[in-house]
């Protein structure tokens, strides 16, 4: 089993700078890719960034794309989020989540985190 933390929400103006982290135990994490989603009030999960088992390989959303950085440090078993240039729509609780394979899906991760709120005031 595997058991994930997030931290690192809150408020913040538009434009900033937020850094979310990720704090994973309970298995060995390199063998597990792990993503971000998000899910505003009324919407569903979405994806945001992926990042494989090794740190190697990342990939964001297109509306993320060049202002979100997803990155991991195996030695901590932590993932993080460094997000900016934060928009309003970016308002959202934000999951971590952990699978085997490297997926774009929510429904292709296996464990997943409680959230951490986000919110971004225009």
């Amino acid at each position: 089993q595997v058991q994930l933390a997030e931290s690192g929400g809150g408020l913040v103006q538009a434009g900033g700078s937020l850094r979310l982290s990720c704090v994973a135990s309970g298995r060995d994490m390199t063998n597990y890719a792990m993503g971000w989603f998000r899910q505003a009030p009324g919407k569903e999960r979405e994806f945001v960034a992926r990042i494989s088992s090794s740190g190697t390989s990342a990939v964001a959303a297109d509306p993320v794309k060049g202002r979100f950085i997803i990155s991991r440090d195996n030695n901590k078993n932590t993932m993080y989020l460094q997000m900016n240039s934060l928009k309003p729509e970016g308002t959202a609780v934000y999951y971590c989540a952990a699978g085997l394979v490297a997926a774009l899906r929510a429904r292709q991760y296996d464990y997943w985190g409680q959230g951490t709120q986000v919110t971004v005031s225009s």
